[in-house]
């Protein structure tokens, strides 16, 4: 009886096993981490997952001697070129490609280079986003050195149309045929769920980190670009009316209260960007050049502001600098006007 017992329980194993299936391959084809010795960077290492773009901030040591970077994927990826390959700057536009574990799927990243040279930003060249069909600046050299709160604003459901989006190109301008329009916006359907009543139109020197836009939006955006020097002044033109009604966070119109526009830059210490919940506030600012306005501008007003230094901050070491702009100051809150509107050009770091 007992080894009746045994030979049922034994057969009831291997048919249990039998039905078990080996787990699905991964479909996913992603870079995780892309790490560079740090003593190669100016700045931290930036992956747009959304767009497919490395960006790097290379020292020239680096730029001329190429690098080779340590790189993870989505388990079981395969990738070409190989983690720890040396890849170089000289020749052609480098490019990862990274196949699935199931092999279904593949996903090309493009390795950008972001260089700043003269700080003197005219808004002439744009593009298109090829998904989701937002409006972002380029510079001559077709770099991207600016981003904004489209890729944020991308993930709540607004139609695929520059138009739809806060931030824009307009051939309003001040000098040449373009410059930069910031408008702000009613919030959707899908961002209310998560307390977003209207979006404001910013840009800014930095990347947008999408991954945890609608969750942790503050965090979202990392400002700064290197930068090397002692800025003094800020300049610029801009135009700005506000919008009727102001209303706060939960939506509600305050009587009373009017809308004003952002317009500042931060130079701060290291190499490792801000976000909106510090770039205010942090102890790594050594300098601040703010446009102190609450009026509205409705012709393009020339700006020209001092850079005010935090005297116990000495100028050893790297760092970098943010331009901020945004059509409701604050936007960051979800406080704002819909309907403010504000155009920039022709903006300008003299140092």
């Amino acid at each position: 009886m007992r080894m009746y017992r045994q030979l049922v329980a034994g057969s009831f194993i291997l048919a249990c096993s039998s039905c078990i299936k080996a787990p699905p391959l991964n479909p996913e084809a992603d870079i995780e981490t892309f790490t560079v010795n740090k003593q190669l960077l100016l700045s931290d290492v930036f992956i747009d997952q959304v767009n497919g773009r490395i960006v790097l901030n290379l020292t020239d040591k680096a730029y001329n001697s190429g690098i080779a970077p340590v790189i993870t994927t989505t388990t079981g990826a395969a990738i070409q070129p190989a983690s720890g390959d040396s890849i170089h700057f000289d020749d052609d536009t480098v490019r990862y490609v990274v196949r699935s574990e199931d092999g279904a799927n593949t996903k090309t990243y493009k390795v950008e280079l972001a260089s700043i040279g003269a700080w003197k930003f005219d808004f002439e060249h744009w593009a298109i986003q090829d998904k989701d069909k937002y409006d972002y600046p380029l510079e001559e050299d077709g770099s991207t050195l600016w981003t904004s709160g489209n890729p944020g604003v991308a993930l709540s459901g607004v139609a695929k149309d520059p138009a739809a989006y806060p931030t824009r190109s307009t051939t309003d301008k001040r000098f040449g045929d373009k410059a930069a329009e910031l408008v702000t916006l009613k919030g959707t359907a899908l961002s209310g769920l998560v307390g977003i009543k209207l979006f404001a139109g910013s840009l800014f020197t930095g990347t947008f980190n999408s991954t945890n836009a609608l969750v942790e939006p503050l965090k979202a955006t990392q400002f700064g670009q290197p930068f090397v020097g002692k800025p003094l002044r800020f300049t610029g033109y801009f135009k700005y009316v506000a919008g009727p009604n102001f209303q706060d966070k939960a939506g509600n119109i305050l009587p009373g209260v009017r809308d004003s526009c952002s317009i500042y830059a931060v130079f701060f210490k290291g190499n490792t960007s801000l976000d909106a919940t510090n770039i205010n506030t942090s102890d790594r600012i050594v300098a601040v050049a703010k446009l102190k306005t609450t009026d509205d501008h409705p012709q393009f007003t020339r700006f020209d502001l001092p850079f005010e230094y935090n005297s116990s901050l000495p100028l050893t070491g790297k760092h970098m600098l943010a331009i901020v702009v945004s059509s409701s100051q604050y936007g960051d809150n979800y406080r704002g006007a819909i309907g403010s509107r504000l155009v920039v050009d022709s903006l300008n770091i003299i140092h």
